[in-house]
């Protein structure tokens, strides 16, 4: 890496975890935390010191002395009792829920019907069934019902949809996505491997890697074609995948495919995805009549879950001049380039005015579009509520395909009419 882009990445870092701290408005929106997970600092705590509209007002955990730790030590004003005492207070606006998959249903259920609007950890819930009550319940659907988002941060940063702008979904053909932990970012006790708490690697990092694959063909597959894991092999670790490396079709014969694993080798390596497309005819009037010139294109986006500490976008365009007559192939050349957008200014054309800054985390982003939405403004971006089904969908078929079965549906959802 050149030291000016070193530089840079370290501006940006120290940017994302000290930022500006602008005075909170009085209608600010007051977020409760369901439980002290470690991802809520990253998630949450740090993107809302620079957004003027939210406050972080409360936390619970199971255990009381946890949770008193963790408001001491992320200055957090109140420590409740409970998840149900959070719900219960009329001065709770908003709910961030990081607990374990097995719990996401049950307590996003809860929090709706409190009249909280919710932010809910990735992946949403256990399985399909789960995600197809949680997201059609009545309360979402009214005019003023609460908000309810999967927390799909990647999806809100700039790189991403600067990515989706140069492919055509019609023409991709294939696409591949791949993420990796390093062996020493997990242990064996893991909420990941625990199948009692829907653990397992395609639904911590996996999730990421089957939404790229939809986003890239903007389509949903429509079978898996061959889903291989490596499980664990005793106890609460028996249906839990450490690795995965799965196919799909989707429509009009096109191919996804997805690898990640939680027991990577010892160097992370960023998480990238690259989407296909078939050689298409693109005009050229220069040319003579019984000549035509086509175009294939390939686009890697290198670094999809965390792009603000490293990202690129390369695109490399091959054209060929081909006999009409024949189909031979008279010249062939390639041409490349590479792109990074740190924020949507940066990203330039059609983003160029969208809110943003390069210290911005995609946490960040996505915290303003929630915000936005709860304060019923304009939203750039959003996962909708059938979006979230029909991923959860994705991963039931692999898992299907996997010969693990699907994670275990929430006793809760019984209790659901």
């Amino acid at each position: 890496m050149k030291s000016d882009d070193m530089a840079a990445m370290i501006g940006r870092i120290w940017g994302a975890f000290n930022p500006p701290t602008p005075p909170k408005s009085k209608d600010a929106l007051k977020f409760g935390i369901l439980g002290a997970a470690n991802i809520a600092p990253l998630a949450l705590l740090g993107p809302a010191k620079s957004h003027p509209e939210v406050v972080i007002q409360a936390v619970a955990a199971r255990q009381r002395e946890k949770a008193e730790k963790f408001a001491k030590s992320n200055n957090i004003p109140e420590v409740k009792g409970s998840y149900q005492d959070i719900l219960d207070d009329p001065n709770i606006d908003c709910v961030f829920i990081p607990l374990a998959n097995s719990l996401h249903f049950e307590w996003a259920v809860r929090s709706i019907r409190a009249g909280k609007h919710v932010l809910l950890e990735k992946p949403s819930v256990a399985n399909s069934t789960e995600a197809e009550i949680l997201f059609n319940l009545p309360e979402l659907s009214k005019h003023d019902g609460p908000v309810l988002l999967e927390a799909f941060h990647n999806r809100f940063y700039p790189a991403w949809h600067f990515f989706r702008s140069l492919i055509n979904p019609a023409d991709v053909v294939h696409v591949s996505s791949n993420s990796m932990i390093p062996w020493w970012g997990t242990g064996k006790d893991d909420i990941h491997f625990n199948y009692n708490l829907a653990g397992g690697t395609m639904m911590a990092m996996g999730t990421y890697n089957f939404a790229a694959l939809r986003m890239a063909f903007n389509a949903e597959p429509e079978e898996c074609l061959s889903c291989d894991v490596t499980p664990g092999t005793e106890g609460v670790h028996k249906k839990c995948d450490y690795d995965f490396t799965a196919k799909f079709r989707f429509p009009n014969g096109a191919i996804g495919e997805a690898h990640s694993t939680l027991k990577g080798p010892t160097m992370w390596t960023p998480s990238h995805v690259t989407a296909t497309h078939r050689a298409v005819v693109v005009p050229d009037k220069t040319l003579p009549s019984d000549q035509e010139k086509t175009q294939s294109r390939e686009v890697t986006l290198h670094g999809v879950i965390h792009g603000i500490f490293w990202h690129r976008i390369d695109v490399k365009d091959v054209f060929e001049i081909r006999s009409k007559d024949s189909g031979s192939v008279i010249k062939k050349w390639t041409e490349k380039k590479s792109h990074k957008t740190y924020s949507f200014n940066e990203a330039g054309g059609e983003f160029e005015h969208l809110p943003g800054e390069t210290n911005w985390m995609s946490y960040r982003y996505m915290l303003e579009q929630f915000v936005n939405r709860v304060k019923g403004r304009k939203t750039q971006h959003w996962v909708g509520q059938q979006d979230s089904i029909a991923q959860m969908k994705m991963l039931d078929m692999a898992y299907e395909k996997s010969g693990l079965g699907l994670r275990p549906t929430s006793n809760y959802t019984s209790s659901v009419h």
